[in-house]
C-alpha cells in the first residue's frame, strides 16, 4: 500500500527544515524527545498504581447481598403479593 520510504522521509525532513530552520531543529527534537519521555513515565505509573489497588468484586464491600427466589425484603401485603413459581396453594 502506501508506505513511507526513504525517499518520501526526505522529503518531509526537508520540508521541516524549510519552515523552522536549521536553528530550531535540536530544539523542536528535545521538546519531542521530553514528551515522549513523560507520556512514558505517566503510563508507567498508571500501571503501578492500577496493581496497587485491590479489586473489588460485586458482593464485596459494597454491602450488597445476594437475592434468591423467595428473599424478599418488602412485607406481603394486599397490594405487593408475593409471586411463586411452584404449585398454588390450597385453601
Amino acid at each position: 500500500m502506501m508506505g513511507i520510504g526513504f525517499p518520501e522521509l526526505m522529503i518531509i525532513l526537508v520540508i521541516i527544515m524549510i519552515i523552522f530552520g536549521a536553528g530550531k531543529l535540536p530544539e523542536i527534537g528535545s521538546a519531542f524527545g521530553n514528551s515522549i519521555r513523560n507520556f512514558k513515565k505517566s503510563m508507567k505509573e498508571a500501571e503501578e498504581n492500577a496493581e496497587e489497588l485491590p479489586e473489588v468484586t460485586d458482593t464485596e464491600d459494597t454491602g450488597a447481598k445476594e437475592v434468591t427466589e423467595g428473599d424478599n425484603d418488602t412485607p406481603e401485603t394486599a397490594d405487593n403479593p408475593k409471586a411463586s413459581t411452584s404449585e398454588p396453594e390450597n385453601k
